[in-house]
């Protein structure tokens, strides 16, 4: 049976410095001063229209998550009054995960005390790379030694963890340069690192003039001796790409992969919510250009649709089989509402074929698994 999940908020604040050529989000180079205070304003109307929407009038609130763009662009300020509203709205948890995204510019850097005291709790700061010409390469505005810093500050600027964001298999790297970036990140002492392989995505200047990538097997030897330096460091790694120190991980993020609920506002935000007494999943899409979201005259909802039950299946495991934690049949049939029958067969199959582990009623995604994770993933379409 449909069962309530747990409520998280994601805020999008769309623009940045510059565009990247590697990225994919909704983001907008910034032209002239951010509006601020009218976008927070905005924010609050949609957040306000969303809790009418799916009556979520005394849900507790579990964790924020604050991404774009370069969230960091916004004042300390202009952060502090957009939380604390936020936290009117809700029964917040005691422990409540308060995420900030932030570019690890000089100018940003010096307002992390600022961000601290604004309420937020954990920094991801966005690095990619330690490699000067790496970072020219993606189209990074801060250079190695801007991104040292941050990490530095980070650490005695009152937030209770922070994060740095890595990538790896970037054009013409080879395995020493990218093991290099990781060793320069585990010396900074992050709790959490995100460690990721750049792909390429439709609408990106890298996919209209791609750059050369390392080989397959270049990056599975990356992949491979990177994950063995992380953990040799103390790092658990519990999803694809993200491992952290014990009892520092992202409890947001978690809450994705798990398949729970999560409202979007912002430009082109999107949102997640199981209604259990009307036995169905909605998800929500917001307005994608400032300039149409900043209009006080258009609504902020652009779409709201329900989630057919035969794409469930696939909704759910695309989140789950990311992390190397298990599940069970009821977890499954909690969070879509659909019966065992629904997967079994697909499950034996993959357990067959050494792709998923079961061991009592715990399932998870084996290293082969996570390996061919696309491959597994077409057996749920």
């Amino acid at each position: 049976m449909l069962a309530q999940q747990p409520l998280s908020l994601y805020i999008h604040i769309p623009w940045c410095v510059q565009k990247c050529p590697y990225c994919d989000f909704n983001s907008h180079a910034l032209k002239h001063d951010i509006p601020e205070q009218d976008y927070v304003n905005e924010l609050l109307k949609d957040l306000d229209s969303d809790i009418a929407r799916f009556e979520l009038t005394g849900r507790t609130l579990h964790t924020i998550f604050i991404g774009g763009g370069t969230p960091s662009l916004f004042s300390a300020d202009a952060m502090s009054t957009l939380l604390a509203q936020v936290k009117t709205r809700f029964n917040c948890s005691e422990d409540l995960e308060v995420t900030l995204e932030a570019n690890p510019g000089t100018v940003e850097a010096d307002k992390f005390t600022g961000f601290a005291k604004a309420g937020v709790t954990r920094l991801s700061i966005g690095v990619q790379s330690f490699e000067g010409e790496k970072l020219l390469t993606l189209g990074r505005i801060h250079d190695s030694e801007q991104a040292k810093n941050a990490a530095r500050l980070a650490k005695t600027c009152g937030v209770k963890s922070f994060n740095l964001d890595l990538m790896h298999g970037l054009p013409n790297q080879a395995i020493d340069q990218a093991l290099n970036d990781l060793k320069t990140a585990i010396s900074l002492n992050p709790d959490h690192i995100s460690w990721y392989q750049l792909t390429i995505e439709p609408n990106t200047a890298f996919y209209s003039k791609p750059p050369e990538l390392p080989q397959d097997d270049v990056l599975w030897d990356i992949q491979q001796q990177g994950v063995a330096l992380l953990a040799a460091n103390g790092y658990e790694q519990y999803e694809i790409s993200a491992y952290a120190k014990p009892g520092k991980r992202c409890q947001h993020n978690i809450n994705y992969w798990r398949f729970g609920d999560y409202l979007g506002i912002g430009c082109g935000a999107h949102g997640k919510i199981t209604l259990p007494e009307q036995g169905k999943i909605m998800r929500t899409v917001k307005v994608k250009h400032p300039k149409g979201y900043l209009d006080t005259n258009r609504e902020h909802l652009d779409h709201l649709t329900t989630i057919a039950g035969e794409e469930l299946p696939f909704e759910f495991m695309m989140n789950q089989l990311r992390l190397c934690a298990s599940f069970t049949y009821d977890d499954y049939e909690k969070a879509t509402g659909l019966s065992r029958q629904s997967i079994e067969h697909e499950i034996a199959k993959a357990i067959k074929l050494g792709l998923i582990s079961k061991q009592d009623d715990a399932m998870a995604v084996t290293e082969k698994g996570h390996r061919y994770l696309n491959d597994l993933l077409t057996r749920f379409l």
